[in-house]
């Protein structure tokens, strides 16, 4: 873990509203010099503490306008191995994330589609016949607010 001063905390909220503020913009933001905000961004990295940087889609805009959370319960846990199912579901394009986890389901899925017509091929001809899938539940997203996280 690494230890973040007052500074750090506010360079990595910036990066998160936009990641692709250059480390000029950052430092007059901040009150750094370019050299010092990307020895810093650097120093960040480095240690792990940033993993990378993200387009955000705009789904609606590319024809993509449901979202559906899935829950899913493998039925044959031990006789299809973890990997087998993630590496299947992975293959799925409309699959945006896959998350392995505890509790009622196995796995967590953000599934996006052009409508729910479109959701309902995808669920039928791709995610139910995946090797092991038992029960599914899925929630349809209504609406989303990004949320500042831990750092505020």
């Amino acid at each position: 873990m690494i230890a973040l001063d007052a500074t750090d905390r506010a360079l990595l909220r910036a990066l998160a509203r936009d990641a692709t503020q250059g480390a000029g913009a950052l430092g007059r933001a901040l009150g750094l010099s370019q050299p010092a905000a990307w020895r810093r961004i650097r120093r960040l990295h480095e240690a792990g503490a940033i993993k990378g940087r993200r387009v955000v889609l705009d789904l609606p805009a590319l024809g993509l306008g449901v979202t559906v959370f899935l829950g899913i319960s493998l039925a044959t846990k031990g006789r299809v191995s973890l990997d087998d199912f993630e590496r299947a579901v992975s293959a799925i394009p409309e699959v945006q994330t896959v998350q392995h986890v505890l509790g009622l389901y196995d796995y967590r899925l953000r599934v996006v589609a052009r409508d729910l017509p479109d959701f309902e091929r995808v669920l039928r001809r791709r995610i139910m016949t995946l090797p092991g899938v038992g029960q599914v539940d899925a929630n349809v997203l209504l609406s989303e607010e990004r949320r500042p996280g831990p750092l505020g």
